[in-house]
């Protein structure tokens, strides 16, 4: 065991528990449990967007990604970030505009429709649970190497921390985790960046000579198809990751933290430029690891390649440098993990407890004590999941978390928004084809399949060569939106999308 690392570690939890305890006498109503009572300024919740944002897939997966594949690894760079564009442009406001609590309020503030509540709900504690397993991974992963504690253990570990967090704090606790996370994951790929950037005597061009000899890609580590070899497969999965984050619904509730519809959109801007700036500092954390780990050393640590940040730090540094950066690295799994605890929590307590079984007359204390349960539900069975994908990469599995988004809530928050046709049948429609459509091919592809024992979830041949869904179910969902609309005999008030129209860009 890292004595070091297992002191920083435990600062880390106790800066958390702290920080928890002091939300804890904040969170009295369900607004204080949902949306810390809309409290964050711009900036806060900027950072908090970042926080939550830049996961276990950000750190881990993508140096580890850039490390053993080479350029094929910047895709999920450039798609995470340009994922904001369309949250920015397209969605941020009206949902603020439109929305109290969950995503399925916005849909609801058009379509007062218990299914439509009772699908949205479903979408987002799947996809919340999808993304939360990448997280676990990381974190056994992590844990393993550091303290030298068994990967059920590790995870365990994680699951009973993010359900504290949640369960006492809340969404105060979890924005305010979130936000220290976000400074400390800052400082530290800085500071490595800066010490990577070093050893190429500060020449981004000696980088990218030097790299070429570095890994035994040769030449190729600065060129596609490394890992991707399909095209197909490379649109597939740009599509959804700039497609994806405008779905998920731990981000989407951030923008209730705030007061209104025009700070929420200058949280998208605050977190934007600290993500952008994360996303180049990928680069050197990539060709670092690639460079002064290398590759045979990053598989051994982890055949995924998730533990190559800490083993660059480790290797720049020495132990200080490590420990700083896994207790860095754990830090940021607690806070993504709990925000996405509170995502499903709140979908199951407001929007299926709720409005469905109580038929909107739950008291707080009800919806407090259903949300409280159902985040000890979602963790114990991410937790369960989580055991099976070990050998995954966690970029990977994130970036199927965004397929799903992609293919089942954004196209009915966009027609949502933008269609005044669109009604009810349309609604269910493209949520469930999307839904099931991304799930099932997920099922089918070799993430999931592989004639190599250990190399998958399951031994044999998959069905399909794609990795990511996202070139095909993404269409479906918005297809199936389209085509359930246009051919439901049900039409909507025309005046209420007019009033809705005005709210969403306005907020009156």
């Amino acid at each position: 065991m890292n004595t070091l690392a297992f002191t920083l570690f435990l600062l880390i939890v106790g800066l958390t528990l702290v920080i928890t305890y002091f939300a804890s006498k904040r969170t009295k109503t369900t607004s204080d449990f949902y949306t810390a009572d809309s409290s964050l300024t711009g900036f806060q919740n900027g950072l908090a967007i970042a926080g939550d944002y830049m996961s276990a897939a950000s750190f881990l997966g993508i140096a580890g990604m850039i490390a053993l594949s080479g350029f094929d690894g910047f895709f999920y760079s450039i798609g995470f970030l340009v994922a904001y564009l369309v949250v920015l442009y397209l969605i941020a406001e009206p949902l603020r505009n439109l929305g109290k609590y969950t995503m399925a309020d916005m849909i609801a503030a058009r379509f007062d429709d218990k299914k439509i509540r009772g699908v949205a709900a479903l979408n987002t504690i799947t996809i919340s649970i999808f993304y939360m397993i990448a997280q676990l991974v990381g974190a056994g992963a992590l844990i393993k190497l550091l303290l030298g504690i068994d990967y059920l253990y590790s995870v365990l570990i994680v699951g009973a921390l993010m359900t504290v967090y949640v369960v006492f704090g809340g969404m105060t606790a979890t924005s305010w985790v979130q936000i220290v996370k976000a400074g400390l994951l800052m400082i530290g790929t800085f500071i490595i960046s800066i010490i990577v950037f070093a050893k190429f005597d500060f020449s981004v061009l000696n980088m990218f000579n030097e790299m070429k000899t570095a890994t035994p890609l040769g030449d190729s580590f600065l060129n596609p198809g490394n890992k991707f070899t399909s095209p197909l497969d490379t649109i597939s999965l740009n599509l959804a990751l700039i497609l994806g984050t405008a779905g998920l619904p731990h981000i989407l509730i951030r923008f209730f933290t705030v007061k209104d519809a025009v700070t929420a959109r200058k949280s998208v801007v605050y977190a934007t430029w600290i993500i952008g700036v994360f996303y180049v500092m990928t680069t050197f954390l990539g060709f670092g690891a690639a460079a002064f780990v290398g590759y045979d050393n990053i598989v051994a640590a982890n055949a995924a390649g998730n533990m190559a940040a800490p083993l660059l730090a480790q290797a720049l540094g020495g132990d200080f440098l490590f420990a700083f950066i896994s207790a860095v690295a754990f830090a940021t799994i607690l806070a993504v993990v709990a925000g996405l605890v509170l995502s499903a929590a709140s979908a199951f307590a407001h929007d299926f407890y709720g409005h469905i079984m109580r038929r909107g007359q739950a008291t707080e204390r009800e919806q407090m004590v259903a949300a409280k349960l159902a985040s000890v539900g979602v963790a114990v069975l991410s937790i369960i999941l989580a055991l099976f994908a070990q050998k995954l990469n966690v970029a990977f599995l994130v970036a199927l978390a965004f397929a799903v988004a992609a293919s089942a809530n954004l196209p009915v928050l966009i027609f949502t928004i933008f269609w005044k046709r669109f009604n009810t049948t349309g609604a269910i429609t493209g949520m469930l084809v999307g839904l099931i459509s991304s799930l099932f091919l997920v099922a089918i592809s070799p993430n999931v399949w592989s004639p190599e024992a250990g190399a998958a979830i399951l031994v044999g041949d998959p069905l399909i060569s794609l990795t990511n869904p996202g070139i095909i179910s993404i269409p479906l969902g918005f297809l199936s939106a389209y085509l359930g609309t246009v051919l439901s005999t049900k039409k909507e008030d025309a005046k209420k999308y007019d009033e809705i129209l005005v709210k969403a860009n306005t907020g009156l």
